[in-house]
């Protein structure tokens, strides 16, 4: 080793210390702030602001997702050492959902994997769990109808949401595309890399399964098989890739919310979440969003789904810029609610980097 090398690993040495030392500085004063509040000790509008902080300040070499990467692991090792929080997903283990979940809280945090998206909210419902995350929608295949279905229903909010780049990977036990007879994976995941498998595998079955994690599981036991999902899956069930980022679309990307029992208080950068009705009468639909221009807010989803009461009748996602606590919004929201037939407000939350 020249003195050269062994000066600057001297100089990373003494680095780390410091840096050990002022993480357990952190630690401790994260301690503080914990006994001397009361409520939900996750809170995700101030962990946004730390992390959009970090961002402007930051001068590099590091890149920003590294940044949000460690940041977000430092704040999940002090909210362990204060009371940890469990966290129900769509599992199982290697799901894009648990990538979501692991994003969101950091690897302190318990996941706790369930078999279907009404399962995590039935946790979250009965307490079993503090939060949830849950697809919402995607780039490529749309919204999620079951998860718009149960946030209508449920008395929980959204807290979150998590903006997850969705990179698709074929696998099975042998990493030979010849072997493969038989496809499985989520039916969303299929239809994200369907002109890819028309070009490679246009004459071998696909079969939906409950779960891309699942999918991976049963590939592990049939050597004829082959699933579609996330590296992760690969990794929890020890199969070889044959393929990676297969997704027809590059920029595919799927949109989770984290569900609990209350929602986040202002960031400075937020997005609220709305169901709306309205009577069966002409212009009633201009008249219902009228209020948004009015008071200049802006509308970034309108989507339409069956109201489930009656034929023919039909409730509104909305998601709209800013705090339900703004003052513009609050107008807003108070004009809307004496137009529309039905007015549920799924919560106010930070909005997602990208």
């Amino acid at each position: 080793m020249t003195d050269t090398l062994k000066k600057i690993r001297d100089r990373i040495d003494a680095f780390d210390d410091r840096i050990l030392e002022l993480l357990n500085d952190r630690a401790r004063l994260a301690q503080e702030i914990g006994g001397a509040k009361s409520g939900a000790k996750y809170r995700p509008e101030r962990e946004a602001q730390i992390l959009r902080r970090l961002a402007k300040v930051n001068p590099g070499p590091l890149q920003q997702r590294a940044i949000a990467r460690l940041y977000t692991e430092i704040m999940s090792a002090c909210r362990a050492l204060e009371d940890g929080i469990c966290v129900a997903y769509l599992g199982p283990q290697g799901t894009f959902s648990q990538e979501a979940a692991l994003r969101q809280f950091g690897g302190q945090a318990e996941l706790r994997p369930c078999a279907s998206i009404d399962e995590v909210f039935r946790q979250v419902e009965s307490g079993q769990s503090g939060y949830g995350v849950v697809p919402v929608e995607n780039t490529t295949e749309g919204s999620i109808g079951r998860t718009h279905d149960l946030l209508l229903a449920t008395p929980l909010k959204i807290c979150g949401e998590v903006l997850l780049p969705i990179h698709q990977c074929m696998m099975s036990k042998s990493g030979k595309p010849a072997a493969v007879k038989k496809i499985y994976s989520h039916s969303q995941s299929l239809a994200q890399c369907h002109e890819w498998l028309n070009q490679r595998f246009p004459s071998v079955r696909r079969t939906p399964v409950v779960s891309n994690a699942e999918a991976a599981r049963m590939a592990s036991k049939d050597a004829g098989a082959a699933a579609i999902g996330s590296s992760a899956a690969a990794a929890v069930y020890k199969l070889k890739l044959i393929a990676a980022n297969i997704e027809d679309e590059p920029l595919n990307t799927t949109r989770f919310v984290v569900i609990a029992p209350h929602d986040a208080g202002p960031s400075g950068k937020d997005k609220t979440s709305l169901v709306l009705s309205t009577r069966n009468v002409p212009g009633a639909i201009h008249a219902l969003l009228s209020p948004l221009a009015k008071h200049c807010v802006s509308m970034t989803r309108l989507e339409s789904r069956p109201a489930r009461t009656a034929r023919w009748e039909y409730v509104f996602y909305v998601d709209i810029e800013g705090h339900q606590q703004d003052a513009n919004i609050a107008q807003a929201l108070q004009e809307i609610s004496a137009q529309a037939a039905f007015v549920k407000n799924l919560g106010s939350y930070p909005v997602a980097a990208a």
